[in-house]
């Protein structure tokens, strides 16, 4: 670990780099792991904003993929201003695990990380929802983004338990090897290029993000509370989305995020390249 080469590392490289990495997010200091989380779920909110305004009002003659793919591209920002500025994602601190399972980060240490994050990403998101309806953006396009808006919010609070839990389990062993590349890499493009494309395939799958729809469901919750003239105009049914629903879908999703997380990624790269019978690798 310790030879200059360039280009990006290797797997059993970058299994001790996760658990390094891991090691240093769990022994952070309170207060900055909570602003940094903050951070990060405004910067999925600025993904979920983009991604929201490129597909708004999408024609009926766009295939339903291209739309998907375009969305998918445009979210990758969130990722990529996490990693390439710095800030703490509740889904990606699932490699935690890592550190965790060599002993080298305790329990308590692992659920207060988790806890902190998640709190600060809800916190980020919440805000830059209402922030971004104070703009009044969503009326934009002669209403199309507010409207792809609350399609989108309503959507995301109509799967049922078992649906949003494999959605959410599929969801983050994307965002998972998305961070898990990034370790290899050793450049900014080199990043962003390893971000794009797990990112781009779990919005253009569907998949369910539990830090996103902190802002998704908020933003449609605003405009459905706020503007009932401009839910009226758009002619969307907003019967389903109420707090309630937001919290009996957003905790199933939570829970496959950090099932998809720490067992789909996490822990086989752990028994592959760090459990104690294993050598550093091939």
């Amino acid at each position: 670990m310790t030879d200059n080469h360039f280009d990006a590392l290797p797997a059993p490289e970058i299994a001790h780099r996760a658990e390094d990495v891991g090691i240093k997010k769990a022994t952070n200091d309170t207060i900055s792991t909570f602003t940094l989380a903050v951070l990060a779920g405004g910067f999925v909110s600025m993904g979920a904003a983009f991604s929201t305004t490129v597909v708004a009002g999408a024609s009926e003659t766009v295939p339903y993929g291209i739309v998907r793919l375009l969305a998918g591209l445009s979210f990758s920002l969130g990722l990529v201003l996490i990693i390439g500025a710095g800030a703490e994602l509740f889904t990606g601190n699932s490699l935690i695990i890592m550190a965790w399972a060599s002993r080298k980060v305790s329990t308590t240490a692992l659920l207060r990380n988790w806890l902190v994050v998640y709190t600060g990403n809800f916190v980020g998101s919440i805000l830059s929802a209402l922030l971004m309806f104070l703009t009044n953006q969503y009326s934009y396009g002669g209403g199309a983004v507010g409207q792809a808006a609350l399609n989108t919010a309503v959507g995301k609070v109509n799967h049922d338990f078992v649906q949003a839990l494999a959605l959410g389990i599929m969801c983050n062993a994307m965002v998972c090897l998305a961070v898990w590349l990034t370790l290899g890499a050793r450049s900014a493009t080199d990043k962003i290029l390893a971000i794009t494309f797990p990112i781009t395939a779990f919005v253009t799958l569907s998949f369910e993000h539990s830090i996103a729809n902190m802002y998704f469901v908020p933003m449609g919750l605003f405009i459905k509370q706020f503007d009932p003239a401009f839910v009226a105009k758009m002619g969307v049914d907003v019967s389903s989305l109420t707090v309630t629903n937001f919290i009996n879908t957003l905790i199933p999703v939570t829970i496959g995020n950090i099932i998809g997380g720490v067992f789909m990624v996490a822990a086989v790269y752990w028994f592959i390249y760090l459990r104690p019978a294993r050598a550093v690798g091939p």
